[in-house]
């Protein structure tokens, strides 16, 4: 159990940037944006290839991340620019930032076990040293390096999307019509949205492929629908009231979504069936909320039937 806890921790908190960033363009602007898939691994194969080449750690995961920001924007720049669909945009982007992969690292997947990584050279901050650290050590270091980012990510958003800027986008999100009609140029608003939501997903890879210790231009494939999961059961258990609940509530459901994932592992579960474990979390984190509603809405229709009765009773009386 104690593995399952901790590889929870440590995933749910890398794809926490992830799914920060799906949360900002699905659920808060409403764009479909599907470059996620790409983005992901773009992110962990520049900061890989950076990371190869001598390059710090700490630059090669500001790189990928950066990386992710230009895949963004090119998906922002054909929809509002070239007037491309949303979903055709990021796929087309997504499609294209498979070779770009390729180009950079030169082959399919790039190993960096014989390298420092970006939470060896974090620890070194802190005066902790690897070699005199037991694995458990490491993993409580790399998780704490990891909420602090995430923290921060999350504290930063959170007063991003207060300002004028980002209640723009927010009401860009609620009714794009009425925003434009005040006089806003909502395809700029868009193009920033995309960049920064992509720079977390393109942090995301950086970071994950600094942990996992390899970069593979199949690291993307089913990573959105992951992230979807995430942001669907944080905001279905931990709340949605609230902006601030929001934003807290989708990193938790990440947590919660990879924990999910470790303990099955733990209790040996086909790898094959992972997708469909997902595909069932995401309808089942759907429907609930409608079932809710539902009934609800069943409870008010009986207690103004029972309101009407009384009512015509009293009349007779």
């Amino acid at each position: 159990m104690e593995n399952v806890i901790i590889n929870g921790l440590q995933q749910g908190l890398i794809y926490g940037f992830m799914a920060l960033g799906v949360l900002l363009t699905f659920r808060i602007l409403g764009f479909p944006d599907l470059t996620v898939e790409g983005t992901f691994p773009l992110g962990a194969a520049v900061a890989a290839t950076a990371v190869v080449k001598g390059i710090d750690p700490t630059i090669a995961v500001l790189l990928g991340a950066a990386s992710g920001g230009v895949a963004g924007a090119a998906t922002g720049l054909m929809h509002t620019r070239l007037k491309v669909n949303n979903i055709l945009a990021g796929i087309l982007t997504a499609s294209a930032i498979y070779t770009v992969m390729l180009r950079v690292m030169g082959r399919p997947n790039t190993p960096l076990l014989a390298y420092d990584s970006f939470f060896t050279k974090a620890m070194g901050l802190f005066g902790l040293n690897e070699s005199q650290m037991s694995l458990f050590e490491m993993q409580v270091a790399t998780i704490s390096i990891l909420f602090i980012m995430v923290l921060a990510a999350r504290l930063l958003l959170g007063w991003f999307l207060k300002t004028d800027m980002g209640l723009t986008i927010r009401a860009t999100g609620s009714n794009e019509k009425m925003i434009r009609a005040l006089g806003v140029n909502t395809e700029n608003t868009k193009l920033l949205t995309l960049v920064i939501a992509n720079t977390l997903v393109g942090l995301s890879g950086a970071l994950a492929c600094q942990n996992q210790g390899f970069a593979d231009v199949g690291m993307g494939f089913g990573v959105l629908v992951a992230a979807i999961a995430s942001v669907i059961v944080g905001e279905m258990l931990f709340g949605g009231r609230s902006l601030s609940m929001l934003l807290t509530g989708v990193v938790l459901g990440s947590i919660l979504y990879r924990s999910l994932l470790a303990l099955g592992l733990r209790l040996n579960l086909p790898a094959e069936d992972f997708k469909m474990v997902t595909a069932l979390l995401v309808l089942l984190a759907l429907t609930l909320p409608n079932l809710k509603l539902g009934k609800a809405n069943s409870k008010k229709k009986t207690s103004m039937l029972g309101s009407l009765t009384r009512s015509l009773g009293a009349e007779k009386q």
